[in-house]
């Protein structure tokens, strides 16, 4: 079984001749100069930029920059939204031979100061005020300054530091390098090889900090048309990019695909109008990270808790009708006219061709539900050090496949290395277009290459027909205290499918039975809450109300009854707070951190393998302005299977906070 790959490449640049991605732009330049390449939507108005214009911008910011004194090999650290603004730093920085390092623009100051520090970064583009902060806490010495770049001015406009610049005087300043030369910028991108590395991109850090990974540029273009001979992408298609830009995913998608495929990208006006901005849209392409498919899930269902009996009973009644026929690899006539038409259009996913998901597992049901749409979703997998994803589903044709990641790119190799009975063991992986290695830490590159095989650290198996299993991460592969091996994750993203359930974390390693530790989804259990005229102040207060304990426990009853019984959850808590990244206990692309989980909530987890009906902790966490504020916290231990210390008490919940500042 393979990929099909019947794709006329002849539409793509010759990588021969354009081995980086500004050679490519300047070739899409002066092809088609005034085809729509970009758009950006501000106050509200959707501003075009055409791929002269596109080019021009970057050939500006690369003249300046190189006579501000950045030069080849020098990095360029980015911080902000998705905006043309961000791609245009990126182009110019590998003009000049350097390299672009993406930051994930919720980042707190101490993180984003060890990841500056890491790279070596004298040069910044910080969006705007908030992420110029950022920037000026990072201690240098005082002839060894940032140079600093902002697009937005508001509150930046009475700074006096020759050190802070507006993007748009960087970008006057290259118009006039190029009057007085207007060759230059040319001359500078043909001196710049292929080889040379051009974006450092962060790693997951699940298990630590992140490690800065190096992607040459040529190999970055050879990997982008592996994908797209698989995935092909044109001038035609039309993309929202709402996936952040260090992610290595939208590097392909925003980055690699509009450069190298001509794909147009739009970004929206805000992260908050991202979805009305789709619908404007209307892409015929999608990337999501299963977090945004569970939430447009989660959101359609919240919805309909408003909505009349008869209405309910429709989507309900619809939707049962449409998974029951993906199970079968069909659509459902019935509840395509009556119900995932208009949920489509109301979407913005009408046009949408094309759809993939990857960065982490997705639950099937939230899989199935999508296919039951019409969408045609795919899941992928990769990592940055592979230049992502490197394994496609086939497009859904007749067949029902939620387990699987689909099968290998042309020249990619994957191997089960270590495999148990089940031939269950770690995945690994080589092609031809790999990274060049982790910055300023050759210890790990040679830890994670082996005779040119990278392990993943992931645990899998092939299926019958070739198609790469993904599990979960090999570490956190669990065996109970029998014998029993299960995947905490793959339970994690059925709990996840229900729109109550935000956050989930299965405990179970070397235990006699299966407990969780649940984050309600507040945007929507707050929004039943009041319906049922609950009263609440905060999250905690939410979460401790035996009416949501209820909610949930039906929510956990309905996914044990899909799993042996030697894997039902027996006992489970509600958090009295959200999972965060600020907390180390997410990574900044939203996976569960379970070293964190497991030292931070040592004392819960302990008790829930007690003879206890409530659990207790003594906390730290961080507050939204980056502050810490302890947290002394009690909540109920809920009992769904009856276990060798299962007893009855009337519990409690409660929670008080040592700081008044509010998470």
């Amino acid at each position: 079984m393979g990929l099909n790959l019947k794709v006329d490449m002849s539409n793509y640049p010759d990588t021969n001749i354009h081995d980086t991605l500004p050679k490519i732009l300047k070739h899409r330049a002066e092809t088609i100069p005034n085809t729509v390449a970009l758009r950006d939507k501000d106050l509200g108005i959707w501003n075009e930029i055409t791929w002269k214009e596109y080019n021009d911008n970057v050939s500006y910011l690369a003249l300046s920059l190189s006579k501000r004194g950045f030069k080849s090999g020098d990095v360029i650290g980015l911080i902000g939204d998705n905006k043309p603004s961000w791609l245009f730093f990126e182009l110019a920085a590998q003009a000049v031979g350097g390299m672009s390092l993406g930051i994930y623009r919720d980042t707190l100051d101490e993180e984003v100061g060890y990841l500056i520090n890491a790279a070596k970064v004298n040069f910044v583009y910080a969006e705007d005020q908030e992420q110029v902060d950022k920037i000026l806490t990072i201690k240098r010495p005082k002839n060894n300054q940032i140079n600093i770049f902002f697009e937005d001015s508001r509150g930046l406009k009475e700074l006096n530091d020759p050190k802070i610049t507006d993007m748009t005087d960087l970008i006057e300043e290259g118009k006039e390098i190029a009057s007085k030369d207007p060759n230059k910028y040319n001359k500078m991108i043909e001196k710049i090889s292929g080889e040379k590395n051009a974006i450092l991109c962060t790693t997951s850090g699940t298990t630590s900090n992140p490690k800065l990974a190096m992607l040459p540029g040529a190999k970055f273009i050879e990997h982008v048309i592996r994908y797209l001979k698989v995935d092909p992408k044109s001038v035609d298609d039309e993309y929202v990019s709402v996936l952040p830009f260090p992610w290595i995913m939208e590097q392909t998608y925003g980055v690699g695909f509009n450069i190298v495929g001509g794909m147009k990208v739009n970004f929206p006006e805000r992260p908050e109008t991202a979805m009305e901005d789709m619908r404007e849209v209307g892409p015929t392409f999608m990337l999501g990270a299963p977090r945004l498919w569970e939430q447009i899930a989660a959101d359609m269902r919240s919805r309909i808790l408003d909505a009349p009996k008869i209405t309910q009973w429709l989507f309900n009644t619809m939707v049962e009708r449409g998974l029951k026929a993906v199970d079968q690899g069909k659509r459902d006539f019935l509840a395509d006219k009556l119900l995932f038409s208009s949920l489509k259009d109301r979407l913005g996913f009408s046009k949408v061709k094309s759809a993939a998901t990857g960065g982490a597992a997705i639950g099937p049901e939230t899989f199935k539900f999508f296919l039951a749409m019409g969408i045609p979703l795919r899941q992928l997998y990769g990592q940055t050090e592979l230049m992502g994803a490197y394994t496609l589903q086939d497009v859904p044709d007749g067949t029902m496949d939620c387990e699987t990641v689909g099968v290998p790119f042309p020249d990619c190799e994957v191997k089960i290395v270590d495999p148990d009975p089940n031939g269950l063991g770690e995945i690994i992986t080589k092609h031809p277009s790999m990274f060049s290695g982790y910055y300023n830490n050759e210890k790990a590159y040679k830890d994670t290459i082996k005779k040119g095989w990278m392990y993943t650290g992931d645990a899998g198996f092939f299926d019958e027909k070739g198609r790469l299993n993904v599990l979960d991460r090999v570490n956190d592969i669990a065996v109970k205290s029998d014998g029993v091996k299960f995947s905490p994750q793959n339970i994690e993203n059925k709990l996840k499918f229900s729109p109550y359930v935000g956050e989930a974390v299965v405990i179970g390693s070397e235990k006699p039975y299966l407990t969780a530790i649940i984050c309600i989804r507040f945007s929507i259990v707050s929004k039943l809450a009041e319906k049922l005229q609950l009263p609440f102040t905060s999250y905690t207060g939410l979460a401790a109300h035996k009416e949501i304990y209820e909610l949930i426990e039906d929510e956990i009853k309905k996914v044990n009854e899909q799993l042996p019984d030697n894997t039902k959850i027996a006992k489970f808590l509600l958090l009295f707070k959200e999972l965060e990244a600020d907390d180390g206990e997410l990574t900044r692309t939203r996976k569960v951190r379970r070293s964190v989980i497991n030292s931070r909530y040592k004392d819960i987890i302990k008790d829930l393998y007690l003879d206890k009906d409530t659990a207790t902790i003594n906390t730290e966490f961080t507050l939204e302005d980056g502050r810490k504020s302890k947290i002394s916290a009690t909540m109920e231990i809920r009992h769904l299977i009856k276990t060798p210390n299962t007893k009855s008490k009337k519990p409690t919940s409660t929670a008080k906070k040592s700081s008044k500042g509010k998470k």
